[in-house]
């Protein structure tokens, strides 16, 4: 199945809890969910959804890949940056499913990181049924 993501801005964190747990609650009761990304300029994450938690997000990767910094891959579209914080933040998360909801932590939610938007994105979730540990 897939989720349809629109980002606003060059890097922004698009809260896709609601999405992935809205297709969950329609396939099983325990198992494990995995939300895959399928771009070079995008990541997933599980973290909380607070504003300035992930603008602090927002900052750190641009700390740790600045957007100009002459990358060899900028040549070819300008876009370097992107790839090399997607490469950071991971394609992928897989959460457990217990009584047909995610189990996630309190403050936890799945965050999709663009990092080359504005741009429609497709997420893939794939949910696996089976025995998941309390």
């Amino acid at each position: 199945m897939a989720i349809e993501v629109r980002s606003n801005d060059r890097v922004d964190i698009v809260d896709v809890t609601s999405d992935v747990a809205d297709i969950v609650a329609g396939e099983m009761q325990r198992g494990i969910c995995t939300v895959y990304v399928p771009h070079t300029t995008a990541g997933v994450i599980v973290n909380e959804r607070e504003e300035r938690l992930c603008s602090d997000i927002k900052n750190a990767l641009e700390r740790l890949v600045p957007r100009d910094e002459g990358y060899g891959h900028d040549s070819i579209d300008d876009n370097a940056d992107a790839h090399l914080r997607a490469t950071l933040l991971g394609e992928s998360v897989t959460i457990p499913v217990r009584s047909g909801e995610l189990a996630l932590g309190t403050w936890q939610s799945i965050l999709f990181v663009d990092c080359d938007g504005p741009r429609t994105r497709r997420l893939q979730v794939t949910v696996v049924e089976g025995c998941v540990g309390e």
